[in-house]
């Protein structure tokens, strides 16, 4: 019926082939209390470790080492049912003590998953399948937050030896790994996911900054698949026959400003620089008209709460008068951003001189950051991750009460409208008075060879299907 209505079919997944990918990275460890880089986020979440419950591509929740779970009246108190069987790569039997010993790293100041595990009051193994969470409030939307990349299990007792061998439950086993360089990994003999992900019979990982060098490689056949596709390189790539694909969701960029010292912290200086962007022509002219304005918040157009508030105008006048407002007739800032970013920042830069105000990508001694971020499935996530009092990505140093206040209401009540109120209020709070300029939100682009075939739908939770493409993908 299909083949008749002309609706291509899609080949069934099967097993076998090598997946070569390229990608931007730095970070040296599986230690994930570190803020993974896109090389070890594929690595880690994708390929070698496991999290209790994990994002599907069309964004419903579902079990990976936990295969169920249940809730108190409140919302206060979870229980996970843990998945039997399953073995770390060492051998060592997976268990509750595993996942205790592995979320309780997350508890200490530091870690980026902090302000998920500061909910958690007590966290304790219930016989020899079962672990369970009271909170110190209610939250509908804690199953969600164990799916996060940071809170990987490592096996109990060994922790410091898996963070540095990369000794996980996933589906690939580490085979050689250089930090910051290369990973090469095979797929386990039998896994629980076997029949439903896992295709490749081995992955090979590469370190390549830039995306000139990463498409080069790509037509060269040297990688399979690249992330980041620029829009003009992505239609020569395909008149050349190479596959591209993109996922719409929560990603964005974000400009964020330091506002424990220097300038930032005048609210008059960052309302100028909210004024001095171009959203609509940096959407245009950097990603070929690809996404949505952004309003200085975190909350993406897939999150359920998600407010529509307006983003503010282009406008140097106005921009000059809250510089003025701040004590300033002109201004220079240096602004730390990774290469992909660059015509952002020009983009950035060439609206912000109107108004007076000179940008230069800069990495010593920036004034602030520019930086991609993924977002998250749910509103608290995100606004806890970017904007919670002592989150480790909180890296501008912002502390709000009424925003405190406001996250603290909308996990105390499960009803709905309720929630949705509160949420808008604290998106609203974030536009208003906050110390990141988001002015885009923008699709997951990527390239591969036509010797892969993706599945139907691609997930939009981070680049390349959730970061979990060696594991949803297939050889042709």
């Amino acid at each position: 019926m299909l083949a008749a209505t002309g609706f291509p079919l899609r080949a069934q997944p099967r097993q076998g082939g090598r997946l070569r990918m390229a990608l931007p990275g730095s970070v040296q460890t599986w230690d994930t209390r570190q803020t993974p880089d896109l090389f070890m986020l594929v690595a880690g979440i994708g390929m070698v470790f496991d999290t209790l419950t994990e994002v599907a591509a069309d964004g419903t929740l579902k079990g990976e080492l936990a295969t169920g779970w249940q809730a108190s009246a409140d919302a206060r108190v979870w229980t996970f049912a843990l998945r039997e069987g399953v073995a770390f790569h060492n051998g060592k039997p997976f268990g509750p003590a595993d996942v205790v010993a592995s979320l309780k790293l997350h508890k200490a100041a530091g870690s980026p998953a902090q302000p998920i595990m500061a909910q958690v009051r007590s966290i304790r193994a219930l016989g020899k399948t079962h672990v369970q969470f009271t909170l110190s409030q209610p939250n509908a939307d804690f199953p969600y937050l164990m799916s996060d990349h940071h809170l990987l299990i490592y096996p109990a007792g060994q922790i410091a030896e898996a963070m540095e061998q990369g000794i996980g439950t996933g589906l690939y086993r580490v085979e050689h790994f250089v930090p910051g360089q290369r990973l090469q990994a095979r797929r386990v003999q039998a896994h629980y996911k076997d029949g439903q992900a896992g295709w490749f019979d081995a992955i090979d990982l590469s370190v390549m900054n830039g995306a000139p060098d990463r498409i080069a490689a790509l037509q060269a056949g040297r990688v399979d698949v690249i992330p980041d596709v620029p829009p003009a390189d992505a239609a020569r790539l395909r008149s050349a026959g190479v596959q591209t694909f993109e996922a719409a969701g929560n990603g964005h960029v974000a400009f964020t400003m330091r506002t424990d010292a220097g300038p930032f912290a005048n609210p008059d200086l960052r309302r100028a620089l909210k004024y001095a962007v171009d959203r609509p022509a940096m959407l245009r002219d950097v990603f070929g008209g690809r996404g949505s304005l952004g309003a200085d918040h975190p909350v993406g157009p897939l999150n359920p709460f998600a407010a529509g508030i307006v983003p503010p105008p282009y406008d140097p006048d106005r921009a000059r008068y809250n510089l003025r407002q701040a004590g300033l007739s002109s201004l220079t800032l240096k602004v730390a951003a990774p290469e992909d970013l660059g015509p952002v920042v020009d983009s950035y830069a060439a609206a912000a001189r109107a108004a007076g105000i000179r940008i230069v990508a800069d990495d010593d001694g920036a004034d602030w950051l520019a930086v991609q971020w993924a977002g998250r499935p749910t509103e608290d996530w995100i606004l806890s991750a970017a904007h919670g009092a002592g989150s480790a990505l909180n890296i501008g140093g912002w502390s709000d009460a009424r925003l405190t206040a406001l996250l603290s209401a909308a996990r105390e009540t499960l009803d709905t409208g309720a929630r949705q109120a509160l949420y808008a209020q604290a998106q609203q709070e974030i536009a208003d008075e906050g110390n990141v300029v988001i002015p885009v939100f923008t699709p997951f682009t990527g390239a591969a060879r036509p010797t892969l075939v993706r599945p139907d739908q691609i997930g939009a939770l981070h680049r390349l299907d959730d970061a979990r493409l060696a594991e949803r993908w297939w050889s042709a």
